[in-house]
């Protein structure tokens, strides 16, 4: 006499593996967040007086992954820039030990979701000399061209190669140059323009249209270009 077959419950290892993979997957959640500030010993470049430097910490999924120093600046919601701040061994080869001190760096893009933290290569940034100002996705300064001769007003856009400001506007003499290089540069919003403001010569002021820009000259009216 044959019996009926019991009735299978559970499927095969394979199907719940391929039934486990077809699942999506759940995006880690990460933490982002700004530390609190404190002070460490800093010497300006060009200075013989030593000084102080408030730093705090970015801290990534409850862990300190870098430095920064200033105000942070949100490009959006979701996105900011910081300047980063680098503790730096300065022992020279036959010094015994390590000699930290700290320096200014670059500035850092960094994503809330997905915690990742990019370095920006600012074209002709000079941590020593560019003061950066952030509107939107731009970034205004005074850099250093490429063969140190020239003091440069530069606009960057983040994600775009190529600045879209980059004209030098005075030499530059390493051992011999007034400090700061430039005031802080001013922005515009209609319209879209950006006014440098060279130590010891005119200001200049440069309107932006998407990816190029134009001197605006004395007297003229930047609307009607």
């Amino acid at each position: 006499m044959a019996f009926p077959k019991p009735p299978v419950f559970f499927k095969p290892m394979g199907a719940i593996a391929a039934l486990l993979l077809s699942l999506p997957a759940v995006a880690k959640v990460h933490t982002v967040a700004i530390g609190a500030w404190r002070k460490v010993p800093y010497t300006p470049p060009s200075a013989t007086t030593p000084d102080t430097l408030r730093v705090r910490p970015l801290v990534i999924d409850g862990i300190v992954k870098d430095w920064t120093t200033g105000d942070i600046h949100k490009i959006t919601d979701r996105t900011f820039v910081a300047r980063r701040a680098v503790k730096l061994n300065d022992a020279l080869p036959e010094e015994t030990g390590a000699h930290w001190i700290w320096v200014l760096g670059p500035w850092l893009l960094v994503d809330r979701s997905s915690a990742h933290v990019t370095v920006l290569h600012l074209p002709d940034f000079d941590p020593a000399v560019s003061e950066v100002v952030w509107f939107r996705d731009y970034a205004a300064y005074c850099g250093i061209n490429s063969t140190g001769k020239h003091l440069s007003a530069v606009v960057a856009q983040l994600g775009v190669r190529r600045p879209l400001v980059s004209k030098p506007i005075a030499k530059w003499t390493a051992d011999d140059h007034p400090t700061p290089a430039c005031a802080d540069a001013t922005w515009q919003r209609q319209p879209l323009q950006v006014v440098f403001h060279p130590t010891n010569s005119d200001a200049l002021t440069y309107q932006i249209f998407g990816l190029t820009s134009a001197l605006v000259e004395d007297g003229e009216a930047p609307d009607e270009q």
